[in-house]
């Protein structure tokens, strides 16, 4: 029986943003910087929680140690009221340190901790996946999770983050879901062969990457389209965040059976909003919000659309 539309699988830790001139160290071992915040946050609590602000009935699973960093998570959760299933973790919570830029740029020093080869058990996750009528996987360690999903005729999604398109980490992701996510950043001159790759090798029918200020772009097997962002409301104060709002808000129309430009139009939307607001995940946009986001641009994006 079906119970949540969105299952989002790993991806919860904790960011300190440190906001900098740039990302040049000064001279000397020290410098001001203004206050630096924690912030609950990661790739899978951007979607989960990007989801359940649209409105869709989601649920959230991962591991979480028992610590401040865990609690901080957990509290979040209970205020937003989002479903979550946790199990313990042996190696603590994720964090990152995260410097932005005066631009609202943003670097990431990402700690996974889980040792190479660790996989949360089987009966922690996948009882959950039957119940999803969408399975969105944000970790590793959740290996057994894309077979099952095929069985029962359930969607897969996945966000392979900057994948440089050969290190072998990020293959048993993107070579297992229906759609993946990525990020240009690490490959900006081969990301239409590393989309290719994913295509040619993989089980996806549909690749989509994020460029940041130069948009996006979505490649099938049939075709393979750019699409531009779309003006933010304000200055850009941090881009923290900015890649799972596209991802999830172009996934809220394609599970709908949308087309394209309608799931990339509402993705840009999504990841310009996001770059509006300090920190990472302190504000999801609503449905509402990006009903009349896409209405205010659509014109005008889609004139400049390939």
């Amino acid at each position: 029986m079906i119970e949540f539309d969105v299952l989002v699988l790993g991806g919860a830790g904790i960011d300190t943003i440190v906001r900098v001139p740039d990302f040049t160290i000064p001279p000397g071992d020290s410098t001001p910087v203004p206050p630096i915040h924690d912030y609950v946050a990661h790739s899978g609590n951007g979607v989960a929680l990007g989801f359940h602000a649209l409105g869709r009935r989601t649920r959230f699973a991962d591991a979480l140690g028992d610590d401040a960093q865990g609690e901080l998570i957990r509290s979040r959760y209970r205020q937003a009221g989002l479903d979550f299933v946790a199990h313990p973790a042996p190696y603590g919570t994720p964090r990152s340190v995260n410097l932005v830029d005066a631009a609202g740029r943003r670097f990431s020093f990402f700690d996974g901790r889980y040792p190479a080869g660790y996989a949360y058990p089987e009966d922690f996750y996948l009882p959950l996946v039957e119940r999803a009528a969408h399975v969105h996987v944000a970790t590793q360690r959740t290996p057994a999770v894309w077979a099952r999903a095929r069985a029962l005729g359930i969607t897969t999604s996945t966000d392979v983050h900057t994948w440089n398109g050969t290190d072998d980490w990020a293959w048993p992701m993107a070579g297992e879901a229906d759609l993946v996510f990525l990020s240009a950043a690490a490959v900006p001159d081969r990301i239409d062969d590393v989309m290719r790759r994913i295509l040619a090798e993989g089980r996806a029918s549909m690749v989509v990457a994020t460029e940041g200020a130069h948009g996006s772009r979505v490649r099938t097997a049939a075709a393979a389209v750019r699409f531009p962002v779309v003006p933010l409301a304000g200055p850009a104060l941090d881009s923290n965040g900015a890649g799972d709002a596209y991802s999830t808000a172009f996934m809220s129309r394609w599970l709908q059976g949308r087309p394209v430009p309608e799931c990339a139009l509402a993705g840009a939307v999504s990841g310009a909003f996001a770059c509006g607001f300090a920190g990472t995940h302190e504000r999801l946009i609503t449905e509402a919000e990006l009903a009349a986001g896409i209405a205010d641009v659509q014109d005008s994006w889609r004139a400049l659309s390939d």
